[in-house]
């Protein structure tokens, strides 16, 4: 459906040390990074897209996060979720919700919300009912 989602960031090193460990955390790879233009991006392990990107905003304008703007990452498993959503408190993001369920959207939503260290929403969700054997 996409062939990448960019996301503007003011301060390219310390957007760098908050994606890094939350792209690793969602089973992402580096693809590219250039710190001279600044941007970077990672892509699925088995690689092609959809990439991922961070970088300033081509224009030159400084970067302002947009209300109403979300980026929302799938996890493959709840454990998944918070493995991301503690990678992002760890290196500097903020919590906007913890990982848990979320049934008024379905019963088996399990997601969490945080912003990186410019104020980008971004949330990692898993849709997957949980396994049996974890009850």
């Amino acid at each position: 459906m996409f062939s990448h989602v960019f996301v503007g960031v003011s301060d390219f090193d310390r957007a760098l040390a908050f994606y890094g460990p939350v792209m690793a955390a969602l089973g992402l790879v580096p693809r590219f990074c250039e710190r001279d233009r600044p941007w970077a991006g990672w892509q699925p392990a088995e690689g092609g897209r959809p990439l991922f990107l961070i970088g300033q905003p081509f224009d030159g304008a400084a970067h302002q996060p947009g209300n109403g703007q979300m980026v929302a990452f799938g996890a493959t498993s709840r454990e998944q979720v918070r493995a991301v959503y503690g990678a992002a408190l760890a290196h500097g993001g903020t919590g906007e919700g913890a990982p848990g369920l979320r049934p008024h959207y379905h019963p088996d939503y399990y997601g969490a919300y945080f912003r990186d260290p410019d104020g980008n929403k971004l949330a990692v969700a898993c849709h997957t009912p949980q396994d049996p054997a974890w009850s």
